[in-house]
C-alpha cells in the first residue's frame, strides 16, 4: 500500500502537537524506517510507530490509514517523545 499523503487538521494536530512534536518531525519518522506493529484499540484500525527524527530524537506514534478517493493518507493520532527507558528498552531489542 502506498501512502500518499499526510492527513491533518483541526482534530488531529492540536493532539499530537501539545506534545512538542512538530508536524515536520512526525512526517520525518515516517519517511524513515520506523518499526511499526498493531495497536490494541478495539474501536478503530491504529498502528504504532518508532522511529527516529533527523535529530536523533525517538518518537512513538499512533496512526491510522483513509482512504480518501484514491490516495491512502496517514492521520496521526498522537504523538510524542519516548522516555530514555523506552529508547534504551527499543534498542536493546533491534
Amino acid at each position: 500500500m502506498k501512502i500518499t499523503d499526510f492527513d491533518w487538521d483541526a482534530g488531529n494536530w492540536p493532539k499530537c502537537g501539545k506534545h512538542g512534536v512538530s508536524r515536520e518531525e512526525i512526517e520525518e519518522v515516517f519517511l524513515g524506517t520506523p518499526a511499526v506493529m498493531p495497536d490494541p484499540n478495539p474501536n478503530e484500525s491504529r498502528m504504532r510507530a518508532i522511529g527516529k527524527t533527523k535529530a536523533g530524537r525517538y518518537a512513538f506514534l499512533v496512526f491510522t490509514l483513509r482512504k480518501v478517493g484514491r490516495q491512502t493518507m496517514l492521520r496521526t493520532i498522537s504523538a510524542r517523545f519516548m522516555h530514555q527507558k523506552e529508547i534504551d528498552h527499543y534498542e536493546h531489542k533491534i
